[in-house]
């Protein structure tokens, strides 16, 4: 590639970026109100200036605060952070005219912001006892480096980097020492990985990369090749795209006793490694004494200024003000020039490495090496700042984790989001790389799926965390939650949609935050401590509803973004992935590497909260769902949330078409509805029937996805059948119980298996607590059919049984006949239909008398009557057409309620649950026996649309408490602010 076709190019796409950047910035700032603004946390409004000092290079330093005496004691929530542009304004409005200047923000607390304006303001003199609003500005900063370096490269011909950057575009092949020096190790406990990657690297005479996957050790191993260079003599320039990465850096070199060296304004570090910033160190020098009266002396002129009032005395004062700036910038330049060059290690972000910073002071050819680490997340044009200054570079990161941040779409899908470490590896494959492969920090089950879908099977765990569990750490309970390594909970069926704000582009989901909430009081309440908890959302909306749930109560959680966790580990992460619709769109998820960052940043545990039915739709998702399907505890949301549907609730057949996950966890609520960790009771006469059946319980889950249905089917009916001839077998076993926890299929199926060997069955017990017990015949009688009342709650327990779970009907239709039980149960019907209509033909002949008195003593058990069809054929002879017909039509006359003969000609109500007509006065559901039905219906009906009938309400729209609390604070400090605004009348003068 050429540099000047990558350079043009590269200046194109971040215009690009640069204006889709202040883009956003212009809509917000003319469509969006100031307060909506700052609800948003880019803006910060009616600020008062505390107090104004002079800072490191000359700048001055405005720390601004909300008004005190009015009650204000702390600032709203707000994005800003140390290193953004700001722009500050009059009470004005935020517009151009009333902006007054822009400065960096240095240190942002919860009462207080701390601003550095340059002098090349002369606007330094604020008016104290105004106020001012702080608006978010696009950093230009960062684009005119960015611009500035790739201009220079275009330019580049004689210098230190001329041969490295022939390597990084292809126009020379990297090379190496023919004898690379011999050296001994600084860590003695790296592994051979490691170990490789440190001789690879400093062998190399122009480029190496290092790919360190999540876990691999590749702080220690960027600490090892850089320990290695200054003992050779190599001044070593490290940078980082971010200040964590570079602060990590810095505490690590700092442990080994290197002279390291922070660039950047202390209150954007860390406060463990302040000591080693440029600011702290040039404290400490031999001119900090000097420079520290030189400001004092500017500061007392700032003063000066505010006393007078007369034009003259303010430009001595201003004057005198630019002489001890001068002063201050030379005094400075000798000092910071005398410690840069003491430094073997100089750290600094990427864009903090350019010419106009303090390297200006430092010689061209003064750095040896460049070493960039997260290369993978920074613009490869921010990358080349820093190049620009070293003959050899050292890139390490991992490509296959997040990309920088692109705010315009086109320009990332032109090229620049492809990072420079993404496209050396395109273009020289392994010959320039060394992959780390032990990984410290997952358990294995986590690592195995990351390491087989974006790592080629490549990751290996280390004995040290190979096993651990929550349950290993001190203080922690061993329950099912915390000795499990994989917890998928499963929301497809449970009606947790996904909710989104027409306001806002992202989205929500409140019935994953519930159970979210639920798991960490779980993990909690078994000692896991909230600091060593992660809840990673990938949409804002959703982490704002999980901070608004979780942070009043657990204040150390932390609720971040996927973007916000990289680089970052837990002992144990909740992943909440959102989406939930008909439509099994799954959005921004389907980026992979950004799902590989959130599952690789738990230790121990990790634990996804998700609609199968949704994320299935995407390949790497499905793979992940899978994985620990197979490899972890599956559950299901009901076993959460027990009332947020009905039971049989279930989407429509179009939309159900349910993972195998989904079906094995909702026949293990089925199963044991009452606790998760409450093993199925044994019985003395059939212990080894519950044996039997809780280990294929067991089974079941981790080998369903390896079955076919077609062996599931078989496998079921043959041991059941084993069991039953097993206890044919056992002439001392009276008779054979299985347990409760079989399903109404289960059930269904034991009673045919008898049927066909004569044997005795009969159903005990309600609900739960329903089981069989199967014995030998009588010698006196035959065996006996199950009492019809029975069959009937079986096959209606069969029957809601599918209603709840589609997939069960499907696994059963090949090992069990279903249609020809269902007919020969019809034959049965009939034939005792046809003896009830012979007996009652013959009372009718024999005794009329006592017929017309008791006309309904045939159906006194019935609750309600058949219908008019069943009235009708009770009524007529079977061979009078026309007389069924004039039955029919009187029947349908009538309500249906038992006893009931009001005519429903002219009012009748249609039971929308048993298609009958009834009264006015019994047309309600829970008074002609259709209660149940309406009451399950009525929740499904809430649960889906938030009303029970149409005309009965509207959804609960009703604002939560918090918020309205907030409004209300709001409220009143608005009417605060016009109450002072609002000036007094001035009485006329009376003439």
């Amino acid at each position: 590639m050429a540099v000047e076709q990558f350079v043009s190019k590269t200046l194109e796409l971040l215009q690009e970026e640069r204006e889709a950047e202040i883009e956003e910035n212009r809509i917000w700032q003319e469509n969006i109100s100031l307060k909506d603004l700052q609800s948003k946390g880019v803006c910060l409004l009616k600020l008062q200036i505390s107090s104004q000092s002079t800072g490191l290079y000359g700048r001055t330093v405005v720390i601004f605060e909300p008004r005190k005496h009015l009650g204000f004691t702390s600032l709203p929530s707000n994005s800003f952070g140390p290193g953004d542009i700001v722009g500050l304004y009059d009470t004005g409005g935020c517009t151009a005219a009333s902006q007054i200047g822009t400065g960096i923000v240095t240190r942002v607390s919860q009462t207080a912001i701390s601003v550095a304006f340059d002098d090349s303001n002369d606007g330094l003199s604020f008016d104290t006892d105004g106020l001012h609003n702080l608006l978010k500005l696009a950093n230009d900063v960062t684009y005119k480096r960015m611009k500035n370096a790739l201009n220079t490269l275009n330019g580049y011909r004689n210098g230190p980097a001329a041969n490295l950057i022939d390597v990084l575009f292809g126009n020379s092949t990297p090379s190496s020492q023919t004898q690379p020096n011999e050296f001994k190790f600084f860590n003695s406990n790296l592994d051979d990985s490691q170990r490789e990657a440190v001789s690879f690297t400093l062998s190399q005479r122009e480029l190496a990369v290092i790919h360190g996957p999540p876990g691999t050790g590749k702080t220690t191993t960027v600490v090892e090749i850089i320990l290695q260079a200054v003992k050779q003599g190599q001044k070593v320039l490290c940078c980082a795209p971010s200040n964590v990465a570079v602060d990590n850096l810095v505490e690590r070199l700092a442990q080994c006793k290197a002279k390291v060296l922070r660039l950047g304004h202390p209150a954007r570090l860390l406060e463990s490694i302040q000591k080693h910033s440029l600011d702290a160190i040039l404290a400490q020098s031999d001119s900090a004494g000097i420079i520290a009266d030189i400001r004092k002396d500017m500061d007392k002129a700032f003063v000066g200024i505010k006393k007078m009032r007369e034009r003259g005395d303010r430009v001595n004062y201003k004057r005198e003000i630019g002489e001890l700036r001068k002063e201050l910038r030379t005094r400075e330049a000798t000092a910071i020039a005398q410690i840069l060059k003491s430094a073997d290690v100089v750290l600094s972000t990427n864009t903090g490495a350019c010419h106009t910073g303090p390297l200006k002071y430092l010689p061209a050819e003064h750095f040896d090496w460049v070493v960039i680490d997260e290369c993978a997340q920074a613009l490869e044009s921010s990358c080349w700042i820093a190049l620009l200054r070293a003959r050899k570079c050292i890139l390490a990161g991992d490509y296959k984790q997040l990309p920088p941040t692109i705010k315009s779409q086109k320009a990332a899908s032109k090229g620049l989001s492809l990072s420079l470490m993404e496209r050396l590896i395109q273009m020289y494959g392994d010959s320039v790389v060394r992959m780390l492969t032990v990984q410290y920090r997952m358990n294995s089950a986590i690592m195995d799926w990351a390491s087989k879908e974006m790592y080629q099977g490549r990751l290996t765990a280390h004995s040290s965390v190979e096993k651990h569990l929550l349950k290993d750490l001190p203080g922690v309970a061993c329950v099912e939650e915390t000795s499990t390594p994989l917890l998928l909970i499963d929301t497809a069926g449970c009606g947790l949609s996904e909710m989104e704000v027409t306001e806002e582009q992202s989205k929500g989901n409140q019935g994953e935050v519930d159970i979210v909430e639920l798991h960490i009081k779980a993990l909690t309440e078994a000692g896991v401590k909230a600091k060593d908890i992660a809840v990673i959302a990938p949409y804002n909306l959703q982490v704002d509803l999980l901070r608004q749930k979780l942070s009043a109560r657990h204040p150390e959680l932390e609720i971040k973004s996927v973007d916000g966790f990289q680089g970052r580990e837990k002992e144990a992460v909740v992943l909440s992935l959102v989406r939930s619709n008909r439509k099994g769109a799954v959005g921004f998820l389907s980026e992979d590497r950004r799902i590989n960052v959130a599952v690789t940043r738990a230790r121990r545990h990790i634990a996804v909260v998700c609609d199968t039915q949704t994320v299935q739709n995407h390949a790497f998702l499905k793979s992940l769902i899978d994985h620990m399907t197979q490899h972890g505890e599956v559950r299901t949301a009901f076993e959460y949330i027990q009332d947020i549907a009905p039971q049989n609730y279930t989407r429509d057949p179009k939309d159900t078409k349910s993972s195998s996950s989904s079906t094995s966890t909702k026949q293990k609520v089925k199963d044991q509805p009452t606790s998760r960790t409450k093993p199925p009771q044994k019985s003395s006469t059939g212990s080894s029937a519950n044996e039997n059946t809780a280990g294929k319980e067991k089974h079941t889950k981790s080998s369903l996805t390896c079955l076919t249905e077609e062996e599931q089917k078989k496998n079921r009916t043959a041991e059941i059948t084993a069991q039953v001839e097993s206890f044919l077998k056992d002439s001392n076993q009276s008779e054979l119980q299985f347990p409760s926890s079989f399903n109404s299929h289960d059930r269904l199926l034991v009673h045919q298996i008898a049927e066909e060997m004569g044997l005795v069955h009969e159903s005990k017990g309600e609900g739960k607590d329903r089981c069989i017990t199967v014995a030998r015949p009588l010698e006196s009688t035959p065996a006996e059919e199950p009492p019809q009342e029975e069959e009937e709650e079986e096959e209606e327990e069969e029957e809601e049984d599918k209603v709840q779970n589609p997939q069960k009907e499907q696994l059963s239709q090949t090992a069990l006949d279903l249609k020809s039980l269902h007919l020969e149960r019809m034959k049965r019907e009939q034939q005792k239909r046809e003896e009830n209509a012979q007996q009652k033909k013959q009372q009718n002949i024999i005794l009329p008398a006592q017929a017309s008195k008791k006309p309904k003593a045939a159906k006194v058990k019935s609750k309600t009557k058949t219908g008019a069809c069943g009235i009708a054929a009770a009524a007529a002879p079977d061979e009078d057409f026309d007389t069924l017909i004039n039955a029919v039509i009187k029947a349908e006359r009538v309500c249906s309620f038992l006893r009931c003969k009001a005519s429903v000609l002219m009012l009748g109500q249609l039971c929308l649950f048993c298609n009958r007509q009834y009264c006015l006065s019994h047309h309600i559901p829970e008074v002609h026996g259709c209660g149940d039905k309406a009451k399950s219906h009525a929740r499904m009906r809430i649960s889906k649309e938030g009303v029970l009938y149409a005309g009965s309400g509207k959804k609960d729209k009703t604002m939560d408490p918090n918020k309205k609390a907030y409004l209300q604070r709001k409220l009143d400090s608005k009417l605060k602010d016009m109450s002072t605004q609002r000036k007094p009348k001035q009485k006329e003068n009376e003439s």
